[in-house]
């Protein structure tokens, strides 16, 4: 396996790992469960689990198919616990196919919320379906900036704006501020803005990085770092994340990191 290729594995799994924490302890009622006739959930569930590492490990497709199975299993035999769910919206974001993700997605934003545990997978499965179906149509975004400023996406509408996700403790949200300053210096004038919206927690940090490296452009930062509300709102799973929209108030790039002054110039019609 080429060093890039093992790299991209690697990175891949750990992203599994994150989303869907192996290993948890999470029997919630083990009396109820033996009265019932069933073994208690961890059990299944560390049983199940070991499968599923090892699927993972070995090929990459067929792990987030047995994923998928183990989710969809448990998730019937135990309609209670938060972690099958959990590993289903692991599939939805980690599988190439669209038409399952979303499916998947629906299925997710069905759920009962009762639980605080399911109602965040469930606030997460809403937010990657309004990422999905965002492409290509008016984008709503309204707050109060850390400096008290309000901004309102809708009243920017000539403008073509960037929308950056991003975080100090970031390295490739932080590399990538150079090339965003150089295309904002030089396009501003001619209509080009950007919002940050920081997944930071620590606001004097914030606002010390921002002063230390000229960013004039707003910022939305509410402390909740990964949780951060207009982040899981439109289904941001990773960073730098950076969105373009047109001069209509329309989303037309959500990966516009990519040759981003080619992008604004195209969109600015220079």
């Amino acid at each position: 396996m080429k060093l890039k290729n093992k790299f991209r594995f690697l990175l891949t799994l750990t992203i599994i790992f994150w989303v869907y924490p192996f290993g948890v302890t999470l029997a919630k009622d083990e009396g109820i469960e033996q009265l019932s006739g069933k073994p208690p959930f961890e059990e299944v569930f560390k049983k199940l689990d070991a499968q599923v590492r090892t699927a993972l490990k070995e090929d990459r497709n067929k792990g987030i198919i047995e994923l998928e199975r183990v989710g969809r299993l448990l998730s019937k035999d135990y309609p209670n616990e938060f972690m099958p769910y959990a590993m289903l919206s692991a599939v939805a974001q980690m599988t190439p196919d669209s038409k399952k993700s979303l499916k998947i997605l629906e299925e997710l934003t069905a759920l009962d919320v009762s639980d605080p545990k399911i109602a965040r997978i469930v606030e997460k499965a809403k937010g990657q379906l309004k990422k999905m179906e965002a492409l290509g149509k008016p984008l709503d975004m309204k707050f109060t900036a850390l400096d008290g400023k309000e901004v309102d996406l809708s009243q920017m509408k000539g403008k073509v704006v960037l929308i950056d996700f991003w975080a100090t403790w970031c390295g490739p949200c932080v590399r990538e501020i150079p090339s965003v300053k150089k295309t904002y210096d030089e396009l501003h004038k001619q209509g080009f803005e950007i919002i940050g919206i920081s997944m930071d927690s620590d606001k004097k940090k914030l606002e010390d990085f921002l002063a230390k490296n000229d960013m004039p452009w707003p910022q939305f930062f509410d402390g909740k770092g990964w949780k951060t509300s207009l982040a899981v709102e439109h289904g941001i799973s990773s960073i730098p994340a950076m969105w373009l929209v047109d001069k209509e108030g329309n989303l037309v790039d959500q990966n516009a990191r990519s040759s981003l002054e080619e992008k604004v110039k195209k969109y600015l019609n220079l």
